[in-house]
């Protein structure tokens, strides 16, 4: 089994959120073997906590070790309540798993502030899957756990993708229009890296831009999406106002985008690139607890750096461009941030061979930073 890079304060409670399929209930079986285990995947555990949460102390056995495991607790949110009366009367611990902030969000997460920890777990990074990572499979398939044993990749994010659409939004009752659900997540995909436009997505599925902003909104819940604000600090020029949007891995987000002849194939692969570059960064960032913000510039007259981090370790910035062999336009944006920000470290993550220096900005081919992408944090 690939170890995970993932550690916690065991002796505390603690929530572990993400996506599902990242390999929280692995992690948590794998760490706490001794621990009870509540799982509300299980249909019976499920609706006997649904009808009587209060029951949760009664499915725990007299002794044990370790934290109380309660797996997918979003499920019942009402379950917080009992978990919070056991720590404060009894003095147990507990690791819970969600992959939906929206219903603890709204029915008492905060029940738990300073009582539980916060951890998010990611798809695999290249520093944990070490040499079985591949540029061109991950650029591909992504990387979810699942993908690096099913026989079939594609079949299985096909699979995964189709599993969200059942199980978290039609049983959740997020959205009582499928299909128009369903036309979002496609038109939403051509949106993967760049500027958000609502409105746009809206006419190109067909529904109310409010809707559309809704559907944003679930993607976001369930740990699926997120967006990636402007970096405005002591800004020196005008800024443009909206986030970039990205599904949170690559090969999610590949199966999601048509690939017709007219649907761009090539800015569908800067725009893999770039994600795999974030997706991989943003762990890293979690894991070892740097502290970074995460951001991208871009001017009003449209001068953009792909990823901005700011934080207690300094100021990053960082272009990726797919392609083999750069241009001097390709240098363009970074030097006009680097002439605003002379502190920061600028850095062009590309799709060729060689390493070096254009002028302060570091040269780092892909398959380079994948083999030490902790060292630029």
């Amino acid at each position: 089994m690939i170890s995970r890079l993932l550690s916690v304060q065991q002796s505390k409670s603690f929530l572990l959120f993400g996506p599902r399929g990242t390999g929280k209930s692995t992690w948590v079986k794998a760490n706490f073997p001794e621990s009870p285990y509540i799982d509300l995947l299980d249909d019976a555990t499920l609706n006997r906590l649904l009808a009587h949460p209060e029951d949760l102390e009664s499915l725990l056995p007299r002794q044990f070790s370790g934290p109380v495991v309660i797996d997918e607790v979003q499920k019942v949110p009402a379950l917080l309540n009992e978990v919070h009366r056991l720590i404060e009367n009894k003095k147990m611990t507990f690791a819970l798993t969600g992959s939906s902030a929206r219903k603890l969000r709204r029915q008492g997460v905060n029940l738990l502030a300073g009582r539980a920890l916060t951890y998010n777990l990611f798809p695999f990074t290249a520093l944990e899957i070490g040499e079985q990572f591949v540029l061109g499979e991950a650029l591909q398939f992504g990387m979810l756990p699942s993908r690096f044993t099913e026989p079939d990749p594609e079949k299985y994010l096909a699979s995964y993708v189709q599993t969200y659409l059942r199980e978290e939004i039609q049983q959740e009752g997020l959205t009582r229009n499928l299909g128009a659900f369903s036309r979002f997540l496609e038109a939403a995909s051509f949106s993967q890296g760049s500027q958000l436009n609502i409105s746009s997505v809206a006419r190109d599925c067909s529904v109310e831009r409010k809707v559309a902003e809704s559907y944003f909104s679930i993607l976001e819940d369930l740990l699926i999406a997120f967006r990636l604000p402007v970096f405005t600090k002591k800004a020196k020029r005008e800024m443009a106002a909206h986030p970039k949007f990205y599904f949170f891995d690559v090969g999610v987000y590949q199966t999601l985008r048509p690939k017709g002849p007219l649907d761009s194939p090539e800015t569908a692969i800067g725009s893999a690139l770039e994600t795999l570059v974030l997706q991989e960064l943003r762990a890293l960032n979690h894991y070892f607890n740097f502290g970074y913000d995460f951001y991208y510039w871009r001017t009003q007259k449209k001068k953009e750096v792909d990823i901005i981090l700011y934080g207690k370790k300094g100021l990053v910035a960082i272009e990726v461009k797919s392609s083999a062999r750069l241009r001097r336009d390709d240098f363009l944006a970074l030097r006009e941030f680097s002439t605003d920000y002379p502190m920061a470290k600028c850095y062009v993550i590309y799709g060729g061979k060689r390493a070096g220096h254009e002028g302060d900005i570091q040269l780092l081919p892909a398959e380079d930073f994948f083999r030490s992408s902790k060292a630029l944090l």
